[in-house]
C-alpha cells in the first residue's frame, strides 16, 4: 500500500510540475508595431529598453528584456506565438 501511495504522490508532482507557469515579474506587453515613427518613435527613445513593449522582430531588445525579467534569453513558444500574432493582427 504504501508504495502506491508513493506512486500517486509522485504522479500528482511530475502533473503539477508540467502544468505550473513559471513566476514572472510584471513583464511589458506586447505591441503590433514593427517599426515605429513620430510621436511613438520619440516616447520609445524616452522609454528605458527594460520597460518598453515587446515588439515582433526586434531581437535584441525583447533578448534584454526577457534575460532581465525571466533570466533566459531564449524565447518560449507562447513568445513566437505573441509574435505571429501581433505580426497577423497588425495587417487586419
Amino acid at each position: 500500500m504504501p508504495r502506491i501511495n508513493r506512486l500517486i504522490v509522485a504522479c500528482a508532482f511530475i502533473a503539477f510540475a508540467c502544468v505550473a507557469s513559471t513566476t514572472t515579474a510584471a513583464e511589458p506587453g506586447w505591441t503590433n508595431r514593427v517599426i515605429k515613427v513620430g510621436q511613438d518613435r520619440v516616447v520609445s527613445d524616452a522609454t528605458n529598453i527594460l520597460v518598453r513593449p515587446y515588439r515582433p522582430l526586434h531581437f535584441y531588445g525583447n533578448t534584454v528584456r526577457r534575460m532581465h525579467y525571466r533570466g533566459n534569453p531564449m524565447p518560449t513558444p507562447r513568445d513566437l506565438w505573441q509574435t505571429t500574432r501581433q505580426l497577423i493582427v497588425r495587417r487586419r
